[in-house]
């Protein structure tokens, strides 16, 4: 990070003032040191006055003072204004799912690529140094088969339309597949039962010959979420516990979003991974119930 430390802190437009916003993109964006926060745009401009930043009434005018933009919107709103950002020459900082559909995405991801702009997916466990020291691990394993879980009650108290209309499949549902797909080599086939609103069950196909399940709720009548991921191969086993990832990563996830913007080149886990896994949800998705 000392080359990271030199450079200019990027300047980041922020389109969300929510209760994540307020508690996790803004302070940590305004934080830097490689990142400071210009201003937000948001539908409620009262909510976005409490992040302490300058209040933009048009979106165009938060893109004339920064140079990326970070989302913190439902995921038609992200898909439709992200499209605005990249083809103003704006990085984007885009949180999962990509978009409310896969037209969106395929959008979204369009615009990236046309505009040549930097792009990097708030798949918060993939930040994570438990995460990484695992997946290092598991590729040693020769690995052929695993699962993951993810168990909340958060559709009992989470006021998200979109996670309620939803559920499962599309909120935590990125995380896990993203997180077998690099376990166990990219996802090309899925098989789905249950319904999003209660209990998803998911069978894998991997394009290395593995297979993977994960079981996805949140309705479940729990005072703890749980989080959970096991990998067997040739050569043992690896697990990793969702208690072990750790929800400080975002100051990680922001410097490694500075530095892709600062250094250009890319970053794996893009638009166009987020695309992907897109495609993967919307497969299960017409499987579901």
């Amino acid at each position: 990070m000392g080359e990271l430390s030199a450079m200019e802190p990027v300047a980041v437009g922020l389109i969300g003032a929510g209760p994540w916003a307020e508690a996790v993109h803004a302070p940590t964006l305004a934080a830097g040191p490689h990142t400071r926060l210009a201003g937000v745009w948001a539908r409620r401009p009262r909510s976005a006055a409490r992040l302490g930043v300058p209040v933009y009434e048009r979106v165009e005018e938060l893109f004339d003072v920064c140079e990326a933009v970070a989302f913190c919107v439902p995921p038609g709103v992200q898909a439709e204004l992200a499209v605005q950002a990249a083809k103003a020459g704006k990085a984007l900082l885009l949180e999962k799912p990509l978009a409310a559909d896969l037209d969106g995405a395929k959008r979204l991801a369009d615009a990236v690529g046309e505009a040549g702009v930097a792009s990097q997916m708030v798949l918060t466990f993939r930040y994570s140094a438990a995460t990484k020291a695992f997946l290092e691990r598991v590729h040693a394993i020769e690995p052929f088969g695993g699962y993951a879980l993810n168990i909340s009650g958060a559709l009992h108290t989470i006021d998200s339309p979109w996670r309620q209309e939803r559920g499962a499949i599309l909120d935590v549902g990125p995380h896990m597949i993203d997180m077998l797909d690099a376990a166990l080599g990219p996802v090309v086939g899925i098989r789905a039962h249950g319904h999003t609103l209660g209990w998803v069950g998911l069978m894998l196909e991997h394009q290395s010959g593995a297979v993977s399940e994960a079981s996805l709720t949140m309705a479940a009548r729990v005072e703890h979420g749980a989080s959970h991921l096991a990998v067997f191969g040739r050569h043992g086993s690896e697990t990793l516990d969702g208690g072990d990832l750790g929800y400080d990563v975002f100051p990680d996830m922001v410097a490694e979003f500075a530095q892709t913007v600062r250094r250009g080149g890319g970053h794996p886990l893009d638009a166009h991974h987020g695309l992907r896994l897109q495609q993967i949800i919307t497969a299960a998705e017409s499987q579901l119930g």
